[in-house]
């Protein structure tokens, strides 16, 4: 569509865009200044020269205005360094990718002693999408006598959103450590979401925010500016609410990440930012919140095609639970439509999409019997329960 807009823009201007325009072009320059040269076959030697050195080279510039230089003068099409130039001129830069930090739970085999897990140690996911996701532990921890669990900080291996990982994943020590009987995440274990390069989407939604923030203060776009500008935000995943819910002067904004609702802590940074900081309206009274949360209880029984082996049929089991994981944004590493405010959750697109990735699904069943609607709340799992048919119902 773009594409067809641009060449629409250069014919408008009267440039020729294909080579069967600029060939007539040149036959008319040719004819107008009088030249005796006439053999006009495709076999011409002159016509195979100017195709040569001339329509060739202007065709190779026509395409990179319709296909480069053109799009990226506009922000809605704008991509790459183009757009990070657009975004200097708006005085933005795009955020950088980086790491998740926060803290996993051990358990240990008894409380008797003191345990130290050295940093370093590294604490694995299962297998998701053909990829296993690491964090590592920064410091040396101990375990003081007496206590059975303890939490150690850690960071993930690498940066992205994808480590920001829901309770339990991070549940597997690379080596084994004596004493230690259990890892795992717990649902309130991060303390700073790791975020991916800002896409070009996310930039641009930014640039256009700052027309509307000219003033700096007392509006949304002023506080888009603000709270978008910390690394892993969307401007679309904010979310305000007006009308005074702590009386004239105030509002709230309501926070979501990819992963869901962010870190207290993170959210606490930003506050610190807009109220202690002055960066606000006079009189404002601002405060950002992690969204809502809204728990849901899910069961669902998978019936795998016939005559698949046991091993195939506990694949298609894993399988099932990791795309629903997705869809309630424990992980991302799977093409599932998400939970999200102010929207219908579809289970019929869930049971689409579910036989769209699982080549081994010959039918899913839900026990909810009707969809998820939600207000200013993101529907996350409470329990999920994924099972396989009894042997008899299989059959």
């Amino acid at each position: 569509m773009s594409q067809k807009l641009f060449e629409k823009m250069l014919t408008e201007a009267g440039v020729p865009t294909t080579e069967a325009e600029m060939e007539a072009q040149w036959k008319q320059i040719n004819e107008d200044e009088g030249s005796l040269i006439t053999n006009d076959s495709s076999w011409s030697p002159f016509w195979r020269l100017i195709t040569a050195i001339v329509t060739a080279p202007c065709k190779m510039l026509v395409d990179l205005l319709i296909e480069t230089a053109l799009p990226n003068l506009f922000l809605k099409y704008a991509k790459g360094a183009w757009l990070d130039v657009y975004a200097w001129a708006v005085d933005l830069e795009r955020k950088a990718a980086s790491k998740a930090l926060g803290v996993v739970t051990f358990t240990r085999e008894t409380s008797a002693g003191e345990l130290t897990i050295p940093a370093g140690t590294v604490i694995e996911s299962p297998t998701l999408a053909g990829y296993i996701y690491r964090v590592l532990v920064t410091q040396d921890t101990t375990c003081p006598d007496g206590s059975l669990t303890f939490t150690a900080p850690v960071e993930a291996e690498q940066v992205g959103a994808a480590y920001n990982l829901g309770p339990g994943y991070y549940s597997i020590l690379e080596s084994p450590i004596p004493g230690v009987a259990s890892v795992t995440n717990a649902a309130d274990w991060l303390s700073t979401p790791g975020a991916n390069e800002e896409s070009n989407e996310e930039l641009r939604l930014r640039c256009r925010n700052q027309f509307s923030a000219v003033g700096q203060l007392h509006h949304d776009a002023a506080y888009k500016v603000i709270i978008g500008g910390y690394t892993g935000i969307r401007l679309d995943y904010l979310y305000f609410e007006h009308d005074g819910p702590r009386g004239p002067g105030t509002a709230n904004c309501f926070i979501m990440l990819d992963t869901g609702a962010p870190p207290q802590e993170f959210v606490d940074n930003i506050n610190t930012y807009v109220r202690d900081s002055g960066n606000h309206g006079h009189g404002d009274d601002m405060i950002c919140y992690p969204m809502p949360e809204t728990a849901y209880d899910l069961g669902v029984i998978v019936y795998p095609k016939p005559n698949l082996s046991e091993e195939r049929e506990e694949a298609l089991q894993q399988d099932a639970d990791d795309l629903i994981r997705c869809a309630f944004r424990e992980n991302t590493d799977f093409d599932m439509t998400k939970t999200k405010p102010y929207s219908r959750f579809s289970f019929s697109q869930m049971d689409k999409e579910l036989h769209a990735n699982l080549t081994d699904l010959l039918s899913v069943e839900f026990d909810r019997a009707t969809d998820i609607v939600s207000a200013m709340d993101l529907p996350v799992l409470g329990t999920l329960s994924v099972a396989l048919p009894p042997d008899e119902e299989a059959a």
